[in-house]
């Protein structure tokens, strides 16, 4: 799903529907800090990630991808967070190269979904890609008609085709969807794991998923 960016953020915003407005002027009014660094805001990104994968059931990346992420790409990597009361509770993982803006992962604690904090989040991601001269912004993969792609598609962005080869040695490639019947209980049975256990167990079982 990717958004052709205009050359401001006022153009930008002259784009979207009242009520998509409306949600991003709901999150600022709760004046949620918003911060932009590298390293030194890897805990927080990866303490609002780590929560929202295990609130939705699936196994988390380590912190280490993402430290080398941020170690190799320094100039085109950042993140952003937005903290309440000096809490961080929304983060996003920022790529900037070929004029495009790559959103690898982008997240919000679910006890602050109330508040727009997510809206608010992303409008400042939007802003960010255009001021680093950005003419697109890739708001990342999406299964057609998921909730992910309607949030997605209410920004405008618009699907582009991506063509994945793949070989299967057994089964069948959709086999590990989460969609799955068969993982229905482990799911939920994950849900209910300490996060803390979940950034233990996680990486030794995502290694295992395409």
């Amino acid at each position: 799903m990717r958004l052709a960016l205009p050359s401001s953020s006022d153009a930008l915003d002259a784009q979207f529907k009242s009520k998509l407005r409306s949600q991003i002027r709901s999150g600022a009014r709760h004046n949620f800090s918003v911060h932009w660094g590298t390293i030194d805001l890897l805990d927080d990104f990866y303490n609002v990630f780590s929560h929202n994968m295990r609130d939705l059931g699936t196994p988390v990346y380590p912190k280490k991808l993402f430290r080398a992420i941020l170690h190799e790409f320094p100039t085109e990597s950042e993140v952003c967070c937005l903290r309440s009361a000096g809490k961080p509770i929304a983060a996003a993982l920022l790529i900037h190269a070929f004029q495009v803006t790559d959103v690898p992962s982008a997240s919000s604690l679910r006890a602050f979904h109330s508040t727009n904090a997510n809206m608010l989040m992303y409008w400042n991601l939007l802003q960010r890609a255009i001021s680093r001269g950005s003419r697109t912004f890739d708001f990342g993969r999406s299964t057609l008609d998921s909730p992910t792609y309607r949030f997605k598609k209410q920004w405008g962005a618009v699907p582009s085709p991506a063509t994945w080869q793949y070989f299967v040695r057994q089964g069948a490639c959709d086999a590990l969807r989460p969609e799955n019947g068969k993982f229905a209980a482990a799911i939920q049975v994950w849900k209910r794991l300490p996060v803390a256990l979940t950034r233990q167990l996680g990486p030794l079982i995502v290694r295992g998923i395409p």
